[in-house]
């Protein structure tokens, strides 16, 4: 993670699944609260034993009781054809309870900037999604700064591509068959692992800049097949299945990667919120993963 930087004493999460749990137990690792939302009973258990204050966000006096205590707010949750579930749950929450939280935060994806044909993508850029969910993320990103202005509170945005990180990569799609081999020349695309994601949002804490987009991303652009390839390699697995993009076993999340070929450039991010990613590869951060998995498997 980044250096330790002034933090939200009650990290309020509205969206409690891969990203937002990590967001939550970075709070708690700094030495502050977290709640988390989930409309899942099973996931409001998990989250309750990692330590994090778990509230079903359809209850409409417990999350405004959340808001309250929030001096910051992380919205994860995607949004459906009906918009954004944060901003019509959180909006009415805040002023009802008449809470001030110092930060908000929206975690958005670089589908907004659409097909680049493998150039590079910039925050300032025109917007130009390629598909339904970018579109949508598009329309979500201005609700919010539009709120954000409305109430006088500061809203950030941040544009995530591929994110992965332990129980959640290629080495583990890989172990359990789940890995396709789709090449598609030319195509590229970033990711970003969960750590480094978190960093950054932390950092923005730290160096609020209300109204501002940043791009999450890690250093190098790459295509899809190159990390299948290596992630096989370093686990000493055959290759998966080499398939069309068409082909269903090819999950529609993915498929949306492929249908975008992009660079997206990190340095606003690095520029105003000092923020570096841990792992400025996938290689990196696979080796991480492995570490973490086994021993063993350091290299």
């Amino acid at each position: 993670m980044t250096q330790p930087a002034p933090a939200a004493t009650c990290l309020l999460v509205f969206g409690g699944g891969y990203l937002g749990l990590e967001a939550a137990r970075e709070a708690m690792r700094r030495g502050d609260r977290a709640i988390a939302t989930s409309r899942d009973p099973e996931r409001r258990s998990e989250l309750t034993a990692a330590g994090v204050i778990a509230v079903d966000p359809t209850d409409a006096a417990a999350l405004q009781a959340a808001v309250s205590d929030a001096s910051a707010i992380l919205i994860t949750a995607a949004p459906d054809g009906a918009g954004c579930p944060g901003l019509k749950a959180l909006v009415p929450a805040l002023a009802a309870s008449g809470a001030y939280p110092d930060w908000i935060g929206y975690v958005s994806s670089t589908a907004v900037y659409g097909d680049r044909a493998g150039g590079w993508a910039f925050e300032d850029d025109e917007l130009n999604a390629a598909s339904l969910e970018g579109a949508r993320r598009v329309r979500v990103e201005q609700d919010w700064l539009d709120a954000g202005r409305g109430m006088g509170l500061t809203v950030q945005i941040f544009r995530l591509p591929a994110l992965y990180g332990p129980g959640r990569s290629p080495l583990d799609r890989l172990r359990d068959g789940t890995a396709r081999l789709v090449k598609k020349p030319g195509q590229v695309f970033n990711r970003i692992h969960v750590e480094d994601a978190v960093a950054g949002v932390f950092a923005s804490m730290a160096r609020p800049h209300p109204g501002r987009a940043y791009t999450l991303a890690d250093d190098e652009p790459a295509a899809a097949d190159e990390v299948i390839r290596g992630a096989a390699a370093r686990l000493g697995l055959p290759l998966p299945p080499e398939v069309s993009l068409d082909d269903p076993s090819v999950s529609d999340a993915m498929r949306r990667f492929y249908n975008d070929s992009k660079r997206l450039s990190n340095a606003r991010a690095k520029a105003e919120l000092g923020w570096r990613p841990k792992y400025p590869t996938w290689r990196e951060g696979l080796e991480s993963i492995l570490a973490a998995s086994s021993p063993q498997a350091r290299p």
